[in-house]
C-alpha cells in the first residue's frame, strides 16, 4: 500500500467538508432506515470545527475526522471526536485507527483530558475501532441521554 500522509487542518477545508458529505449518505444508507436521522443532524454541523484530520494516499482523499471542544458542560475537560469517516475503496486497510490515533494524540496536545464520542452500535466497524484504541461505553450523554440509539464512549487521555 502506498504511504499514508495525514494533514492537519480546518473544518473549512474541502476535503473534509466532501468527506463529511459521504459519511453522511453512508449512515443514510447504512441506519437511516433503522434510526431516523434528522435529530442527529444539529449536532454534527461543521462551523464550530476547528481540528481536523485527513488522510491522503497517493493525493486522494482515503478519510477525515475531527475533534471538537465539548460544549453541554455536564463532562470536564472533555473534547468530542466527530465526523470520522474513511472512504469504502480505503477501508479495511487500518485507516480509521491510524486517524483516530492522530486525533487522541492531537486531543493531549492541547491539554484535554478526555475524549469523548457518539456512535451506534449498528457501526460496528467504528465500534470495533474505538474499542480497539481504548475507548470505554459510558452513559449517554448531553444531547444523546434521550436517544437510546447512541451509544457514547470516553478514553482518558
Amino acid at each position: 500500500m502506498a504511504e499514508i500522509e495525514y494533514i492537519r487542518c480546518t473544518g473549512t477545508n474541502i476535503d473534509f467538508i466532501e468527506n463529511c458529505r459521504l459519511l453522511d449518505m453512508d449512515l443514510d444508507r447504512r441506519v437511516g432506515r433503522v434510526i431516523k436521522r434528522d435529530k442527529y443532524i444539529q449536532y454534527n454541523r461543521l462551523d464550530d470545527i476547528k481540528e481536523v484530520v485527513v488522510a491522503y494516499i497517493d493525493g486522494k482523499v482515503a478519510g477525515a475526522g475531527a475533534i471538537r471542544e465539548y460544549q453541554y458542560g455536564d463532562i470536564d475537560n472533555a473534547t468530542e471526536l466527530k465526523r470520522v469517516y474513511v472512504r469504502d475503496e480505503f477501508q479495511g486497510k487500518g485507516i480509521g485507527t491510524k486517524l483516530v490515533l492522530q486525533l487522541i494524540e492531537w486531543a493531549k496536545e492541547l491539554g484535554y483530558k478526555k475524549l469523548i464520542l457518539e456512535t451506534g452500535e449498528l457501526l460496528q466497524e467504528s465500534c470495533h475501532v474505538y474499542r480497539k484504541v481504548g475507548f470505554n461505553k459510558i452513559e449517554n450523554y448531553g444531547p444523546y441521554v434521550s436517544m437510546p440509539e447512541s451509544l457514547c464512549m470516553m478514553k482518558e487521555l
